[in-house]
């Protein structure tokens, strides 16, 4: 991948046909972020290699097709393009064009009910999934404390919470998750309870 797209959006996995094509990308209504403010397009790709670009009343249709090793070819209105397409994840598509420093920016509105007309509006989906993301994994997880140089544990947010509550810990001890082997991200137990 190149690394202006790695540095500007990380953490990318590529497509992969097995685990992405039937379940996150045919069928799919995939709003484009790029130029949002000014056109709004849903971009949705069909199983008979049909595109559909839809825009206020209007909807074009074109085609696309699949390489090998990831390689899109879709005939847009500007003529073919060659683009590779990564997920950040389930919801978050980007098609990075081959012969230019461009990529488009994709969100999946195909089970999400309000409508994305505006930068601030995809801010607002990114900020609420990313947040509903990170309590999801918080709760999934036990983490370790450690308190006067000794480590303890391991218990959930919520036991944390109860012991902050109960004046047991205080609530700068430092937490590391039960995978991580120090407490190097100075991870404080504040900021475990911030995000419940």
């Amino acid at each position: 991948m190149e690394d202006y797209l790695r540095n500007t959006i990380p953490n990318l996995k590529p497509f992969d046909y097995d685990r992405h094509h039937d379940s996150h990308f045919i069928n799919q209504e995939w709003v484009l972020v790029n130029g949002i403010s000014k056109k709004k397009s849903i971009y949705t790709f069909k199983e008979d290699h049909i595109l559909e670009i839809s825009r206020k009343a209007s909807v074009i249709k074109t085609s696309w097709t699949l390489s090998i090793n990831n390689i899109f070819s879709i005939e847009t209105e500007d003529g073919l393009i060659v683009v590779r397409a990564y997920f950040k994840d389930d919801d978050v598509l980007v098609l990075n064009h081959q012969n230019k420093k461009e990529f488009a920016l994709f969100i999946n509105t195909t089970n999400y009910s309000e409508g994305l007309n505006s930068i601030e509006d995809v801010q607002s989906f990114l900020k609420e999934k990313y947040k509903q993301k990170v309590s999801d994994l918080i709760y999934g997880h036990e983490f370790y404390y450690i308190q006067r140089s000794r480590e303890f544990g391991p218990f959930s947010v919520e036991e944390l919470s109860e012991k902050v509550k109960n004046e047991q810990i205080s609530v700068f001890c430092f937490v590391r998750d039960i995978n991580e082997e120090d407490y190097s991200k100075r991870l404080r137990i504040n900021d475990l309870i911030k995000e419940l």
